[in-house]
């Protein structure tokens, strides 16, 4: 079993930064990717961001220069830096770790970027 929580969530103003965390627990083992999903009002959920165990990074386009993820492998921790917040990253952001092939997913975590 394996467990994700996010926390880091909340109301920024456009323009504005925030850093979500991300704790794995449980049955995993190095080595597996951790990233970052988001589901915006009435859509489908999206890729954001992940990075390998060994520290290969990928972004969506919209949000390449904005945002940046991290890891702690000693903790299991994921994060993810997000600079020049705008309204339309408005979404729940969900983490993920997967591992041969099998992804796990925390419950996610409310971003709202409004004035």
């Amino acid at each position: 079993q394996v467990q994700l929580v996010e926390s880091g969530g909340g109301l920024v103003q456009p323009g504005g930064s925030l850093t979500l965390s991300c704790a794995a627990s449980g049955s995993i083992i190095s080595p597996f990717d951790m990233g970052w999903y988001r589901q915006a009002p009435e859509k489908g959920r999206t890729f954001v961001a992940r990075m390998s165990d060994y520290a290969t990074t990928k972004y969506t386009d919209d949000v390449k220069g904005r945002f940046t993820i991290s890891r702690d492998n000693a903790k299991n921790m994921a994060y993810l830096q997000m600079n020049s917040l705008k309204p339309e990253d408005t979404a729940v952001y969900f983490c993920y770790a997967l591992k041969k092939g099998v992804k796990y997913w925390g419950e996610g975590t409310q971003v709202t970027v409004s004035s």
